[in-house]
Order: structure tokens, then C-alpha cells, then sequence
């Protein structure tokens, strides 16, 4: 049933649920404890490459392999009508890679420590990405077009929080290790990624248990579930030349996006190597970002519903843009705090009013997993291309401020691709 209440809550809770990973595992203490125990350069097949420039690669890769997986997974969990099912897996695969993170002690592991983390790190990261693309396709069967920006909104904003409870949970541990100098060395951080697991396999039950499965398709006796996978991708992508308004959406969050998950996923790379930022520094701008978030989803959020989508996206690529620039030249901590408070405000407004405003322009049709598949595609491959270009021109031109301009190029493409849809488009779109 549409537009149910309980049902909505329960979704959100996924949110609550997984963006302890996104906050704690990508953006905050991970980073920060790998930067801060990784030698500065490691040897990778031969190569003497950067910890920053690593990291980066290990992203690129594990976006790489979720990009290929999802679409065949998405397409069979539609088949089968068992999105729950899918879900279930890859939440439990990324939650116990985060516990697995325990581990990554140079004491226990010996030399191998950094590439456990790393080979954690991603195991984690697919199971992240592979669960949100079965999460994402859930919202047009539990919301109304009318109400799925609120929703999407208000599942950012139920993440941002409990991502922040728990981060300020972790961080108290570290800061009263250090001050009260219990002498637990990597204890609290390591104790920290468990947490993160726990939590996002916990509170996902309440998501597991509100949650309907969407009825099976009629299966086709002619085809197994792993073609039908194949063709129904297939289907999609064909099916966007009869949608302009969806193909021209697409390919500027596209773009757009792909500067937005670099962003999110180096800045605290980048912070600590540019600017030498302390571990504590560090995990206050990632806590600052979150909270400052919240307010961003909802002011969107509103935004859109006043002037429209197309708008309000054309307003958050504009200040993306500016924030590559400031970040080129941020030479203090301060100026950094400050830049810190901009990506709140403008990180959570993008990311709902993409997935709600892709859910709009989506056809009527009972296949919304393959439809969320090709969108999750489009990002996936968007962070690949992104992070992968962070890492070899931090490489190759010395340093990762060239970087930020390297990505103020996508979103300015972004922008004006984004500039060719219009509020007609909204209008006469088959949704």
C-alpha cells in the first residue's frame, strides 16, 4: 500500500542502518586510522604509488565490481520478486567486513595489515552498494510521485542522524582514550568499525521486518532468471530512447555525481595530507558535514517543492562548483571548516533530489529494481571513473589540489547537461 506510514518508517530505518558504514567506514575514522598507520607510499604490482592515491584505486575497483554485479542481481531479484532477499545478503556481507576491520593491526596481521584493510574495505563497500540498489527500488512501491522527494528526504536525514549518534559514540571512546590515557592503543578505533557492523545489521532488521516483497513476475519457462537478468538490462537501455527526459537526466547525474562520491569518499585524504590535519580535526569536519547535511536534505527538499527539481539540482551543481574551487585554494584548517560547513549543506540535497527526481521520471512499470539497477550503474560507474582520475592526477601532477579542479570539470558538464531538461520535461514524462 502507497504512502504508508509504517511501512515509510521502516524503509528510512535502512538508512539509519548503512549510513553508519558511509560515515564511519568511507568518510571518518577509517580514513583517518589508515592515513595515520599506512606508510606514505606503498609498492602495488611493482609500482610505488601514494596511501592517498591506493585508497582511491581500492574504491575505483570495488565500485567497479558492484557495477557489474548489480544489474544482473537487481534484474534477477526482480525476476523472483526477492529485492528483500538480495538486500538481506549484501547487508550481511558489508556489516561483517566492517567487524572484520578488527583486525587491521599492523601487531596482529604483521605486514599484511594494510592490504586486509584495504581488501575489508572493499569486500564492505560492495556489500554497501549492492544492498542500497535493492533499498533505492523499494521507494516507488511504498511512496506516491508526489511524496517520494519527502520520503527520500527524510531517509537521508534519518541516516545522517544515526550516522552521527553512533560517530559520536565512537569518537567519545577515542578522545577519552587519549585523554584520560588508558593506553589502548588502536583498541577504540578497531572496537569502532565492530560497532559500525552491529549497528548496521541491527537496525536493518527493523527494515527487513516492515518491509513487503513486491510480487513475483510472471516467469518466463523460456529463459533462466540469469539471461532474463541480461535482457532485462538490455530492455532498460533501449527503453531510454523512447524516454529523452529520463536518458537526459541520466547522463547529467552522470557527471554530476561522479564529483559529488569523489568528494565525499577523498576528502579526508585530502585533508590529511594537504593540510596535515590531526586524527581529532579530522573527525570533527566529517561530524560537522553530517549534521549541517540534515538541514541541507530538508531546505532542497523544500526548494523543490516550490520552484521544482530541476532548480534546485541546477543550485546544488553551482555550489559543488564553488567548492572545488575554494578547495584548490584552502591553505588553513579554518578555511577548511568553512568548506567543510559548505558540503553539508549541499551533499545531502543532491543525493536525495537525485534519487527522487530519478524516481519521477521512471515509466509505469512493475520492473523497478532493473530501472534503480540502471541508475545505480550510471553512479557506480560515475565513482570509478571519478576516484580512479583523483588518484592518477594527485600522481602525475603532484598533489591532489589539482584534483579539485579535475572534478569541477564534471560537474560543470553535469550543469549543462542538466541545463536541456526543463519543467515541461517533469510534465510530459510517462511516470
Amino acid at each position: 500500500m502507497l504512502d504508508d506510514k509504517k511501512t515509510i518508517r521502516a524503509w528510512t530505518y535502512y538508512d539509519w542502518a548503512n549510513s553508519a558504514y558511509s560515515l564511519i567506514i568511507t568518510s571518518a575514522i577509517f580514513p583517518a586510522y589508515y592515513t595515520a598507520v599506512a606508510p606514505s607510499f606503498l609498492s602495488l604490482f611493482g609500482i610505488q604509488i601514494s596511501r592517498a592515491s591506493l585508497a582511491s584505486y581500492s574504491i575505483a575497483f570495488s565500485f567497479l565490481l558492484i557495477a557489474i554485479l548489480s544489474p544482473l542481481l537487481s534484474s534477477i531479484a526482480d525476476y523472483k520478486g526477492n529485492k528483500k532477499a538480495f538486500m538481506k545478503f549484501f547487508c550481511a556481507l558489508g556489516s561483517l567486513s566492517c567487524m572484520a576491520m578488527y583486525f587491521f593491526d599492523k601487531e596482529i596481521l604483521g605486514n599484511y595489515y594494510v592490504w586486509f584493510g584495504i581488501l575489508c574495505s572493499v569486500i564492505a563497500s560492495i556489500g554497501y552498494c549492492g544492498s542500497i540498489v535493492f533499498y533505492n527500488a523499494f521507494l516507488p512501491e511504498i511512496a506516491s510521485k508526489k511524496n517520494q522527494d519527502g520520503v527520500s528526504a527524510k531517509g537521508f536525514s534519518m541516516g545522517y542522524i544515526g550516522s552521527v549518534l553512533l560517530m559520536i559514540i565512537c569518537f567519545a571512546f577515542i578522545l577519552l582514550n587519549d585523554y584520560f590515557h588508558w593506553e589502548l592503543g588502536t583498541l577504540p578505533v578497531r572496537f569502532s568499525f565492530v560497532a559500525v557492523g552491529i549497528w548496521w545489521l541491527g537496525f536493518a532488521q527493523i527494515t527487513f521486518n516492515g518491509l513487503q516483497e513486491s510480487p513475483k513476475e510472471k516467469q518466463n519457462i523460456e529463459n533462466s532468471s540469469l539471461l532474463n537478468g541480461y535482457k532485462e538490462l538490455q530492455t532498460v537501455f533501449k527503453n531510454l530512447t523512447h524516454n529523452p527526459t529520463l536518458k537526459k537526466f541520466l547522463l547529467s547525474f552522470f557527471f554530476y555525481n561522479m564529483g559529488v562520491q569523489t568528494v565525499m569518499y577523498m576528502a579526508t585524504y585530502f585533508a590529511s595530507d594537504e593540510l596535515k590535519m590531526e586524527t581529532t580535526q579530522l573527525l570533527s569536519v566529517v561530524l560537522i558535514i553530517q549534521l549541517v547535511a540534515i538541514l541541507g536534505a530538508k531546505l532542497f527538499a523544500y526548494i523543490s517543492s516550490e520552484k521544482g527539481n530541476i532548480l534546485a539540482l541546477i543550485l546544488l551543481i553551482l555550489s559543488w562548483i564553488g567548492i572545488c574551487f575554494a578547495a584548490f585554494f584552502v591553505k588553513t584548517v579554518g578555511e577548511f571548516y568553512g568548506i567543510a560547513f559548505a558540503v553539508g549543506m549541499v551533499m545531502g540535497g543532491i543525493q536525495s533530489l537525485s534519487r527522487s527526481t530519478y524516481s519521477k521520471l521512471l515509466p509505469i512499470t512493475e520492473d523497478t529494481a532493473s530501472y534503480f539497477s540502471f541508475f545505480d550503474v550510471c553512479e557506480k560507474v560515475g565513482i570509478v571513473i571519478g576516484t580512479l582520475s583523483f588518484g592518477l592526477v594527485a600522481d602525475q601532477l603532484g598533489g591532489m589540489r589539482n584534483s579539485t579542479i579535475a572534478l569541477s570539470i564534471y560537474f560543470i558538464i553535469g550543469l549543462l547537461l542538466l541545463l536541456r531538461l526543463s519543467k515541461k520535461d517533469f510534465n510530459t514524462s510517462s511516470h
